[in-house]
């Protein structure tokens, strides 16, 4: 085999092995906007700038949790992230991401697990969320998770090809 194939292989190699690598999961700080709009972007049509992520973040009540390839510090770049709201004892769901490269591997369930724990932590009573009636892997993960269906809202979102479908808000109890 010619040293030009082995490298590819080897870097093959490396490359499947950095996008299976562990992830690293902690708090969103305010700087990381615009590399969180990022994500947004890739994974919806709708997506959020970085000042709007910003600003999100600088709310009251708000927190962010982000999912990163673990590796070298430069290396990790977000993969996911979600955004949560606190308002007395029940919170929302502002957004969950996952850059389509990432998606089926978990990255969802363990921010979402993550800012289950950290709201059980903080005493909150429920955790609401809305999402797409169509999205059956988001469905199946919210459902696993404990999400009960409570309410609809017809029109919510508008799909790529223009059209409006409904949202199911849904809600999941800590206590």
């Amino acid at each position: 085999m010619g040293t030009g194939a082995r490298s590819w292989l080897e870097r093959g190699s490396e490359a499947m092995a950095w996008l299976n690598a562990p992830m690293i999961i902690n708090e969103a700080t305010v700087d990381e906007g615009h590399a969180l709009a990022d994500v947004h972007a890739r994974a919806f049509e709708a997506a959020w700038t970085g000042g709007e992520v910003e600003a999100l973040l600088r709310q009251d009540g708000v927190f962010g949790v982000v999912a990163r390839r673990a590796g070298p510090f430069s290396q990790r770049r977000p993969i996911g992230f979600i955004l949560v709201r606190t308002a007395a004892d029940e919170a929302e769901v502002l957004t969950v991401a996952v850059h389509p490269g990432y998606r089926r591997r978990g990255v969802a369930r363990r921010l979402m697990e993550y800012a289950l724990r950290s709201l059980y932590h903080d005493r909150i009573a429920a955790l609401f969320l809305e999402v797409d009636a169509g999205n059956e892997a988001a469905l199946a993960l919210y459902r696993r998770l404990g999400f009960r269906e409570v309410g609809k809202r017809l029109g919510y979102y508008r799909t790529e090809a223009g059209e409006r479908s409904t949202a199911l808000v849904m809600r999941c109890e800590l206590r």
